[in-house]
């Protein structure tokens, strides 16, 4: 019973590490708000959330072996199987955003020059959309663990 404990409350660690630096993320990633120290800012946050979201997965893996209700009390739920194929969703459209920070990161460091007003925008929408697939997937979850 502590073992589940324990499993739960990293696996929930991780979830609300993984929505404070993407909800940053949002935040930062504006025009008008861009400058040398975001752009770092928003390379250091998205290298916090993929941690988050790696140690979100191992956690999740380690409940589904280990956990309480067992792999099969997992897998027989179709809300399982919706709730993973969100979180990969996700992930996928994690890896624009991740390109980006990255790139402008390497030109800020190269060149000193920011990164162009239309290419934060369009990142922005891709942050934004994980940011609000995210809920959904909590959502989910929530009626999941009430056996729904």
């Amino acid at each position: 019973m502590t073992f589940e404990a324990v499993l739960a409350s990293a696996h929930l660690l991780a979830i609300l590490t993984l929505v404070v630096f993407l909800t940053s993320q949002a935040a930062l990633c504006r025009v008008e708000w861009m400058s040398a120290a975001v752009v770092q800012r928003l390379a250091r946050l998205d290298m916090i959330y993929g941690i988050a979201a790696v140690v979100l997965l191992l956690t999740g893996i380690a409940r589904l072996i280990w956990g309480v209700k067992g792999m099969g009390g997992y897998v027989a739920s179709p809300l399982f199987h919706i709730k993973m194929t969100l979180f990969v969703v996700a992930a996928l459209l994690s890896f624009k955003p991740t390109f980006a920070f990255r790139r402008w990161k390497k030109t800020l460091d190269a060149t000193g020059q920011l990164p162009a007003p239309e290419e934060v925008k369009q990142t922005r929408k891709w942050v934004m959309w994980q940011g609000h697939l995210i809920p959904v997937i909590a959502v989910i979850a929530i009626f999941w663990a009430r056996g729904m």
